[in-house]
């Protein structure tokens, strides 16, 4: 296939455009700045529907957005902009050509109030503005085309680039005292494994909503100890701590853990997170 990777420039979008070559498919990445990709601004409905035009993909995979979840708090409206409109212009340009958008959400646009894992077609309820934001976005493209999937993931770390391992292993090398949440629990993912599961999806040609996260759920606090102690830090004095009690914009759920009910139903999963962390780590040179 011929597919455009938006936020190519960004750790998912730029391991999707490996993942997608090496899975035999035509790639352009684009993304507002990065070297050796189309400059693209999604904010900009015409600049968008011309690139799609030209560009004539089989489909769009389209990670781009708004991350910075305590950014989209301070300026909700932003937010909206890249994460909602955005996503209907690459919907409308796509629809336009008659061609499937698969876009990348989030597990907090669930409210965390279940109490179990969140499955792909229970409501929605966001409570912070990034959360809405996504909402929007996955709204906008389900309104506008047809041929859509919407992927919900979760936690993701990744190599390099700023995540929630990454600053972990950053206070750790530099021996400080860490403080971690106990009562904000979910699926990390490992960003590798989450491209090679969206180029399955993409072969499958099975629209609908999927939750793609590593298998298992666990609390911060969890993930961070397992990290640490399987990079050699064992020692790394680790504080438990409330959400109440860490200081931030953006208030995210408190279980917003997910199952990967639909994926299963065609063949893909993810391994348990563990297994992920291993991976990362040995690739990183960390694993003890």
């Amino acid at each position: 296939m011929k597919l455009m990777v938006t936020g190519a420039a960004g750790r998912l979008g730029g391991k999707l455009l490996t993942v997608l070559a090496a899975q035999g498919h035509e790639v352009t990445g684009s993304d507002i700045v990065g070297d050796n990709i189309a400059r693209l601004d999604i904010g900009d409905f015409e600049a968008t529907r011309k690139f799609v035009d030209d560009l004539r993909p089989d489909a769009i995979v389209h990670p781009a957005g708004w991350t910075d979840v305590d950014g989209c708090a301070k300026d909700p409206e932003k937010a909206i902009a890249i994460n909602g409109f955005g996503t209907q212009h690459v919907a409308l340009a796509a629809a336009n050509i008659g061609v499937a958008v698969l876009y990348i959400s989030s597990n907090e646009v669930f409210d965390g109030a279940s109490g179990r894992p969140y499955r792909e077609y229970d409501l929605p309820n966001p409570i912070n503005p990034y959360a809405y934001s996504k909402w929007v976005g996955e709204r906008a493209l389900v309104n506008i085309n047809p041929k859509h999937y919407i992927v919900r993931t979760a936690w993701l770390f990744a190599h390099g680039g700023k995540n929630f391992i990454q600053a972990i292993l950053n206070a750790a090398q530099a021996g400080k005292r860490l403080r971690v949440v106990t009562d904000e629990v979910g699926n990390p993912t490992y960003n590798d494994d989450l491209a090679e599961a969206i180029g399955k999806l993409l072969e499958t040609g099975r629209y609908g909503i999927y939750h793609f996260v590593n298998e298992g759920v666990c609390s911060r606090y969890e993930f961070a100890r397992y990290f640490l102690d399987k990079a050699g830090y064992k020692d790394t004095p680790t504080e438990k701590i409330s959400a109440a009690e860490w200081q931030r914009a953006s208030l995210p759920p408190a279980y917003a853990a997910m199952s990967n009910l639909a994926g299963k139903h065609i063949g893909i999963t993810l391994r348990p997170w563990q297994e992920a962390v291993d991976d990362f780590l040995a690739k990183e040179g960390l694993l003890k």
